[in-house]
């Protein structure tokens, strides 16, 4: 039996493209700045976003962190939203390791933050605040359905921003899978932000890595500071190799990935127990929650899981789906399929 996984896009396999690539390609130093692959993938990763500069990095944790800590110093704080993912997901890296204070932001459904309330939480000149040096959004908002931001939010945002003096950084981690749904050009979404972080390793399909970037001299400080977290990965280019072709054949089949949530969405949606708003799939993440007649989420993951399809507990009644490279439109119907047959199973089976 085929496992249909749909935890997340993190586990996408390699392309055999990519796979040709990371064997054959050229390497050297990347800490010395003499890896011919990783310097060609920052050209390009800097050419998308039309920024200066770019940084490969292991991870968007870490690519995130990095930007947190050349924007601001200890004692500094960023705006976030309170469900975004360096927030609640990294571990507290920019207050563990930057000294670094969020002011946390109730995200809107659609993934924004509200402008009034960004306006309300930057600081005045006190002595007794933390000085408000930077917005971080993030751009598809994981937590909230992966929804896309929008140029016309992105400038707004980029408005306050400038009057009052402060960076913005976005964590845009599944920056393509908005692009693709909002049909525009990368660049487009990355010109009202000072720096931005992308994965190469989710929908795009390669192994490993992330790219941070932005101006040259921000670029310059974040590369000290990728060293000063462990981060210098000398032989590099055989995980390049794989972004490279991630860039150059991965962007525009996001659209399948879109498709098939989409089409997920509406036929889960129609199975009685479950409470889903197929509208509010717009990128290649559905949640979708159970009622109480049903198990809890983890329980009923365990379910769906002895069946073959993995989908990760997202909350006590809450569960999340992800389509990426690898799964195709049957293996989304064998998923509902099974979805449909354990929600009808007597919620009071005993688990085993």
């Amino acid at each position: 039996m085929k496992t249909i996984d749909l935890r997340s896009d993190t586990v996408t396999l390699p392309t055999p493209e990519m796979r040709a690539a990371m064997a054959n390609a050229e390497l050297g130093d990347d800490v010395m700045g003499e890896d011919p692959t990783v310097n060609r993938l920052e050209q390009i990763a800097a050419e998308r976003t039309n920024k200066e500069a770019a940084l490969f990095v292991a991870s968007g944790t870490m690519g995130n962190l990095v930007a947190l800590l050349t924007h601001c110093g200890r004692g500094d704080e960023a705006i976030v939203g309170d469900r975004a993912h360096s927030f609640i997901s990294e571990v507290a890296g920019m207050a563990a390791l930057g000294g670094i204070q969020p002011r946390a932001l109730p995200n809107q459904p659609d993934g924004t933050l509200a402008l009034d309330d960004i306006k309300a939480a930057i600081r005045g000149d006190n002595v007794h605040w933390p000085r408000t040096r930077l917005i971080a959004l993030e751009n598809t908002h994981n937590a909230c359905n992966g929804a896309p931001l929008p140029p016309a939010y992105l400038w707004s945002v980029r408005q306050i921003a400038q009057d009052r003096g402060l960076k913005i950084h976005t964590d845009g981690a599944r920056i393509f899978n908005a692009a693709v749904a909002l049909g525009v050009p990368v660049a487009e979404l990355t010109r009202y932000t000072d720096s931005i972080s992308f994965c190469l390793s989710k929908g795009l399909s390669a192994p490993v890595g992330s790219l941070l970037c932005g101006p040259a001299d921000f670029v310059a400080e974040a590369r000290r500071l990728r060293k000063m977290v462990g981060g210098g990965m000398r032989q590099a280019g055989v995980l390049a190799a794989a972004g490279i072709v991630a860039l150059e054949t991965m962007v525009d089949r996001l659209a399948e990935d879109h498709a098939n949530a989409r089409y997920f969405a509406e036929c889960v949606a129609g199975i009685p127990g479950i409470v889903l708003d197929p509208g509010r799939v717009k990128t290649n993440i559905v949640f979708f929650d159970l009622e109480a007649h049903l198990p809890a989420a983890a329980q009923f993951a365990k379910r769906l899981a002895r069946e073959g399809v993995l989908i990760g507990a997202a909350g006590e009644r809450r569960l999340r789906a992800v389509t990426h490279y690898g799964i195709a439109r049957a293996d989304v119907e064998q998923a509902i399929g099974v979805i449909s047959q354990q929600s009808t199973v007597n919620s009071q089976q005993t688990e085993y």
